[in-house]
């Protein structure tokens, strides 16, 4: 193979940068968020300590680690976050959303539970800073704006969508 040829010796696309930000699919990173609904209310927390959106309103969520399902990655992070604990079969996709971030191209993927046990809390409270329910029509103006496109597009049925392409 050589230095110019993309692939790998198995005609798979090698594991190279492309250079430009956001159009490696090598590079997809692969997000998982937890919808909470109690009426016409959505769980949101605000972010404290992170590198991302620090101080913004932003859903439950994490990362798929290498090797998960994406559905124990979601009972994982409810676990971690909030203390509760749902069953894989209990999650229902209800939006995907492709993100393209500042320096990747995220694949974001929203869950909502037919049930839970547990009571919801704050058990990272080193990482968020409170947890408050929304009323959906009425989110802060700081919400991390990927999370609320993707709240707006689950409360018009929509299952898949596009945030921060250009156009």
């Amino acid at each position: 193979m050589s230095r110019t040829d993309p692939t790998d010796h198995t005609g798979h696309l090698a594991d190279t940068a492309s250079g430009a930000p956001g159009t490696d699919p090598l590079m997809l990173v692969v997000g998982v968020h937890l919808v909470l609904f109690d009426g016409g209310t959505v769980l949101l927390g605000r972010r404290r300590n992170t590198s991302y959106a620090n101080g913004l309103w932003h859903l439950p969520a994490g990362h798929m680690e290498r090797g998960e399902p994406v559905t124990r990655a979601m009972t994982r992070e409810a676990e971690e976050e909030l203390g509760i604990t749902i069953a894989e079969e209990d999650l229902e996709l209800v939006h995907t959303l492709h993100h393209l971030d500042t320096d990747h191209s995220r694949l974001q993927l929203f869950f909502r539970p037919a049930r839970h046990t547990g009571q919801v809390r704050n058990a990272e409270p080193h990482k968020c800073a409170e947890l408050r329910w929304w009323p959906l029509d009425g989110l802060p103006a700081d919400t991390v704006p990927y999370t609320a496109h993707a709240l707006r597009e689950i409360t018009h049925g929509n299952r898949l969508s596009a945030h921060g392409w250009p156009v």
